[in-house]
């Protein structure tokens, strides 16, 4: 209650000035504190907890006219912000209605209005009102980057690459990102109606927009594991490390299998350590380990995930390690490392395999586009957090 009044005392006070000031101008020989009794009452109304009839008393209050426009634009915006969309989707309806308006005041209750109506839900009202400014040529960025937040939600990706074309990378530093992920979602949904070539050509102009788009590789390289094309894959996932090296573990397993079905076990093996070399990756060393295991026995895959672990301590390997324990056959504390490896599950099982990089969301699957933030692209894996199946793994 208390952050209520504080909040609504600034009203009260400039309705009250503003009262004060109208009968001034219209009555010389008023008295500045002859001040409206409606003030009066409001102020009563907060004094008795009523808050709700004090916000509209002083709306009320407040005639709408080129200098108390500013007033009602600033407290629609209190209240969007504050989540009380129908309170603000009123006080930016009731302004937009009053013909004396000027044509600027009007595009920008409309801005104001469309954002209330986005905030309540309801995106075909405030996609009407986004363009009709662009039609009057005012707020023209700010509606086309609204317009283009409302066919994301709706997942319409044509249309966000037409007005993504209208907006400047001033207004949406992230626009070239965000034009290349609407082509992968394009690729993406011509894959699912069997439509090769009309993806390739998407996934073509994404990396036209952005070379290191991660997402187009991948796409592609799951196009030509289709195809039986295994050269190919190895030759696109290998840029996985000069694109976003956070991204090998994403790709390991393909590339494994590929390498495997070629028959280049010992190029796959010097490739991972020149990668775990690079990068300390945890995925590529869990796969050393395991091919350690078969060339020299556990013992020697031991000893490298102690190495491992010792310089990057984590839970993936901390698992490995106790599987290969597990695995030896020798006399040891069998029990205990079969509590250590549950609990190291456990562990596994409660933490997020991939977090955003720009607001910290946290999921367990990977999203190219933030639930919560609506960036592109930022939701990266967490090295050696996760639990994966290893495609060596037997």
């Amino acid at each position: 209650m208390l952050e209520l009044l504080l909040l609504l005392l600034p009203v009260a006070a400039a309705s009250g000035w503003y009262t004060a000031r109208r009968g001034m101008a219209t009555k010389k020989q008023k008295k500045p504190q002859e001040i409206s009794p409606v003030y009066f009452k409001g102020l009563n109304y907060l004094l008795n907890e009523q808050p709700d009839k004090a916000i509209d008393l002083f709306i009320e209050l407040l005639d709408v006219d080129s200098d108390t426009v500013e007033t009602h634009l600033a407290l629609g915006n209190l209240f969007r912000r504050r989540g009380e969309v129908d309170r603000a989707i009123r006080i930016h309806q009731n302004l937009i209605a009053r013909p004396s308006l000027s044509r600027e005041q009007r595009a920008q209750a409309l801005l104001e209005l469309g954002q209330d109506y986005m905030r309540a839900g309801l995106f075909d009202r405030a996609e009407n009102l986004f363009l009709e400014l662009t039609e009057l040529r005012l707020y023209n960025e700010q509606a086309y980057v609204y317009l283009l937040e409302i066919y994301q939600q709706e997942k319409d990706w044509l249309r966000c690459l037409e007005v993504a074309e209208k907006i400047t990378v001033s207004h949406y530093p992230t626009l070239h990102n965000a034009i290349a992920h609407f082509y992968c979602e394009l690729a993406e949904q011509m894959l699912s109606q069997q439509n090769i070539a009309a993806a390739e050509g998407y996934l073509k102009r994404a990396q036209q927009v952005q070379r290191s788009n991660v997402r187009a590789l991948l796409l592609q390289g799951e196009i030509d594991y289709t195809r039986g094309d295994c050269r190919s894959v190895v030759r696109l996932l290998r840029q996985v490390e000069d694109y976003d090296p956070v991204y090998l573990s994403e790709v390991l397993h393909r590339l494994v299998e590929c390498y495997r079905k070629l028959g280049l076990q010992q190029e796959l093996f010097e490739y991972l350590q020149q990668l775990y070399e690079r990068h300390h990756c945890t995925e590529a060393m869990l796969i050393l380990s395991e091919m350690v295991a078969d060339k020299e026995g556990e013992s020697a895959a031991v000893d490298s995930m102690l190495r491992h672990l010792e310089e990057s301590p984590d839970l993936k390997g901390l698992e490995r390690l106790v599987r290969l324990n597990l695995q030896r056959g020798e006399e040891s504390p069998r029990e205990t490392l079969e509590v250590l490896l549950q609990s190291v599950m456990k562990l596994l099982d409660k933490q997020p395999a991939y977090q955003c990089e720009h607001c910290g969301f946290t999921a367990k699957e990977l999203h190219w586009h933030c639930p919560s933030c609506k960036t592109w692209g930022e939701i990266k894996p967490q090295q050696g957090l996760t639990r994966s199946t290893s495609a060596l793994s037997r």
